[in-house]
């Protein structure tokens, strides 16, 4: 799996318990072997994609607050792919 994905699939696994969509993307990310972030961004919805512009923004300025720079750095390259 993409580092990157890899990120995204732990940030996603706080937000299946109360969250349809969260859970859903989480799933997909677990049983599906995405070789890179651009595989995995044009399988997703519109819904999804509004999802998780929130859920990475919020998970980059966290990772940038507590100077983990890779984290943001790969987090920021799905990020991007949301828009793309």
């Amino acid at each position: 799996m993409d580092q990157s994905l890899g990120y995204l699939r732990e940030i996603l696994s706080a937000h299946t318990e109360f969250d349809e969509v969260g859970k859903r993307l989480f799933d997909r990310i677990s049983t599906y072997d995405y070789s890179t972030e651009g595989e995995f961004a044009r399988n997703l919805n519109q819904e999804e994609s509004n999802y998780l512009n929130q859920v990475l923004a919020e998970a980059i300025r966290y990772s940038n607050q507590e100077q983990n720079y890779e984290r943001a750095c790969q987090l920021n390259e799905v990020y991007e792919l949301l828009f793309i």
